[in-house]
């Protein structure tokens, strides 16, 4: 894009947000200007900002090659709207409950410019208005009062930039004191309320006065920058690499960084600390490291508590691993083979155990066979994973009863704590974790800790497939201390082997392209070949579509799943879920539109974060049953669950058509396909590539140029996941554990 003229202002009133990113804050608005016939597209990053909010604008017009004109805001302001249209749209925004689109109208119509006074002195006028009988009223009415207390600071938070939807979070955070809270430190938005990130927050603070190179601002930036690490996955950053990335962030010298990170030492909130050298890297004395100290104790935590339970006995008595894997073949006509025999063994003499392996190498045979024994022993099992999805899978496969951790652990739906914990421990005598490579630092803590001493601990996972999506890298660092009994199993069976899914997952692993499924011959594993990422979309929107329906039996949107690699770009997850939409739920069934995405009955959505008090969890995937548009609230079915969200709750939801590799860590679904293309250069690596392949149960289809699939299996390393989580686990560090378990 070019700019076409110099600075420039436009207002107007918002009619549609076509998108709106909540991370990023980008958005593109249509806006209805004054004077002008068609349409004015604005966009540009800013807060949240609702349908008939009152704008006004300053940036530049440019011409996209294409979208045409689009004019490129660089801030944007907005206020209360004024005219019949602008309150229209305000009141069936979901601001108030019992209003929609029809009694908004209405109301206007009514009103007009007074209905806010009406509803707020003279509440009983409201039933003038047909069809608004008394319990309406008295909803409206509720609402109105309960909305007051965000009144008296919407024109405050919106001469700063924040719209409708955010000043109801930031209400609902500070209450009457949220004047005076951000008037002292804007930045506690960013820590404090959800989908306001330092960004907007430090746009705020701009506007209230706050200077560049203020403290205030340089330490919230130094804890953004470690925020945006722990998003990546780390614990911690090299204290170089953190000056550096604050100081271009900030745009202020280093030297006020390293000030400010010296601050936030002396206050607790961060900690530092030497971290060894990575085994394949250059630096034989390893790294200083600035760690958020939540995430610092967290680790150190997690490797004191393993170490508590190793010390102990383990809950049953010894157990003559020959007999009982003699009873378990006679009861169950179980055959074992010698590795799968000592990984059982192993688990039986052992209190704390790690059991990992890639598909098809009988992990799950080795848990039923621990569990049949263990149960004839009179052992209570408590039997958990991170998703429900996983937890659903466990069960099935054991016939045992799994929770999702957080339901383990009785999580607090108030307030996302547990109920479990050293104090009240879970009552059971072993405990396994399947899934574990999903598991991150702070969900692990908070299960070790709930674990009683007298327990055992069984950890269940591939070491090959993604790590978390949140902080740390559990399961590989419980591997790379060798500090722990592991049960490594790398046979993989016969019957396995037939699957060329599986036989493709061990072929990424082992640096190799894997082979389709010929043509003309049944199978489960196949290549689509398409030269770019335009023709891997239209490719992926057939076989979705038809091809696989059509050939396999398969429904599109119960059965199949689509995972990219990313969400950006014209075959990854935003763009295909459109085209997915449209293609496999195109019915004229009303369509509740928030935050850029149109709901409509029969839609597959994705919850993004997690929902204690619903007991949805992030990457939770479901349908919508049906929507209310006056209302502005809408029903989704997950797992045989209705659960109701009303407007200001939708931000929460995504369209699930696709999904990142990412999210779908945990989960199983009957057929996968996963466009790969160079676009996705950035995301192109081995564990990636096998965590998608190994998501499919009966078919993975792999769509896009030959080149794509052999970048990503070539490419073996991703970039350190920096955490400290190894060297407490090992002996010689303080509190590691000791075993004399062995290794299989």
């Amino acid at each position: 894009m070019e700019p076409t003229a110099d600075r420039e202002l436009v207002s107007g009133v918002v009619e549609r947000v076509t998108y709106h990113d909540q991370e990023s804050g980008f958005a593109v608005l249509r806006v209805r200007a004054p004077g002008v016939a068609d349409l004015t597209t604005i966009v540009g990053r800013m807060p949240a900002i609702a349908s008939g909010e009152a704008i006004q604008a300053g940036g530049v017009w440019v011409r996209d090659r294409t979208h045409g004109m689009q004019f490129q805001a660089a801030w944007v302001r907005t206020a209360a709207p004024s005219s019949p249209e602008g309150l229209e749209k305000y009141l069936a925004s979901g601001l108030l409950k019992g209003i929609g689109p029809h009694f908004a109208r209405r109301l206007v119509a009514a009103f007009g410019a007074d209905v806010f006074d009406v509803i707020e002195t003279a509440p009983d006028r409201l039933r003038d208005v047909e069809g608004i009988g008394p319990q309406r009223a008295l909803r409206i009415s509720a609402g109105w009062r309960s909305q007051r207390a965000v009144r008296d600071i919407m024109v405050f938070l919106h001469g700063l930039g924040v719209g409708t939807s955010r000043a109801q979070r930031i209400y609902k955070t500070y209450g009457i004191d949220a004047i005076p809270i951000l008037r002292d430190n804007p930045y506690r938005l960013a820590r404090d309320v959800h989908g306001i990130g330092f960004v907007v927050a430090d746009t705020m603070a701009s506007k209230l006065g706050i200077a560049a190179t203020a403290m205030i601002r340089i330490r919230a930036g130094v804890g953004y920058a470690l925020a945006k690490a722990m998003d990546q996955g780390h614990c911690g950053l090299p204290e170089a690499e953190l000056v550096t990335g604050a100081a271009t962030l900030l745009q202020v010298p280093a030297a006020l960084v390293e000030e400010a990170i010296a601050l936030e030492l002396a206050s607790g909130a961060v900690v530092r600390d030497r971290v060894g050298p990575d085994r394949d890297g250059p630096d034989r004395d390893g790294q200083v490291l600035v760690f958020l100290a939540s995430l610092y104790a967290a680790e150190r935590a997690i490797a004191e508590h393993l170490a508590a339970l190793a010390a102990g006995a383990t809950p049953w008595p010894a157990i003559d691993a020959d007999r009982a894997l003699a009873w378990a073949g006679a009861q169950h006509g179980i055959a074992l083979a010698d590795e799968q025999r000592a990984a059982v063994a192993l688990a039986l003499r052992s209190k704390l155990l790690v059991l990992t392996g890639g598909p098809g190498v009988g992990k799950t045979t080795v848990l039923k066979t621990i569990l049949q024994i263990l149960l004839a022993k009179r052992v209570r099992p408590l039997l958990c994973a991170p998703t429900g999805r996983a937890a659903k899978r466990l069960a099935e496969v054991t016939g045992l009863e799994a929770r999702t951790i957080h339901r383990l652990l009785e999580v607090n739906p108030r307030d996302g704590r547990f109920r479990r914990d050293e104090r009240t421990p879970l009552d059971g005598d072993l405990v396994v974790v399947d899934e574990a490579s999903m598991v991150d630092v702070p969900l692990m803590q908070a299960l070790v800790r709930a674990v009683p001493r007298s327990a055992a601990l069984l950890v269940v996972g591939d070491a090959d497939q993604l790590p978390s999506v949140g902080p740390g890298q559990v399961l590989a660092d419980l591997l790379a201390s060798q500090a722990i009994p592991v049960a490594r199993l790398t046979t993989v069976f016969r019957q396995a082997a037939a699957s060329r899914i599986v036989t493709a997952a061990h072929q990424v692993n082992a640096g190799q392209v894997p082979q389709s499924t010929p043509d003309g011959e049944p199978g489960d594993f196949y290549l689509v070949e398409a030269a770019d990422a335009e023709r891997a979309a239209e490719r992926v929107l057939a076989l979705v579509r038809e091809r696989i329906p059509r050939r396999f039996g398969l429904d599109p949107v119960r059965d199949i799943q689509v995972l990219s690699p990313m969400n950006r770009g014209a075959a990854g997850a935003k763009a295909l879920n459109l085209a997915l939409q449209a293609a496999l739920n195109p019915s004229g069934a009303p369509r509740l539109e928030r935050f850029g995405t149109a709901f409509a009955p029969g839609d597959k959505v994705m919850q993004i974060e997690n929902d204690y008090d619903k007991e949805v969890y992030n990457g939770d995937i479901g349908r919508v049953v049906s929507v209310d548009l006056e209302a502005a609230s809408l029903v989704v079915e997950v797992d045989g669950r209705d659960i109701a969200y009303d407007a200001g709750e939708l931000d929460r939801l995504v369209l699930a058509y696709a999904t990142t590799i990412h999210k779908a860590q945990g989960s199983e679904y009957p057929a996968v396909v996963v466009p790969l293309t160079t676009e996705h250069y950035p995301m192109l690596q081995r564990r990636l590539i096998y965590t998608a392949i190994t998501r499919g149960r009966r078919l993975v289809v792999v769509v896009g140029p030959k080149k794509a699939l052999a970048l990503a299996v070539g490419q073996a390393t991703a970039r350190r996941r920096w955490s400290k989580l190894a060297e407490w686990l090992t002996p010689s560090s303080a509190g590691g554990p000791k075993h004399d378990g062995g290794a299989v």
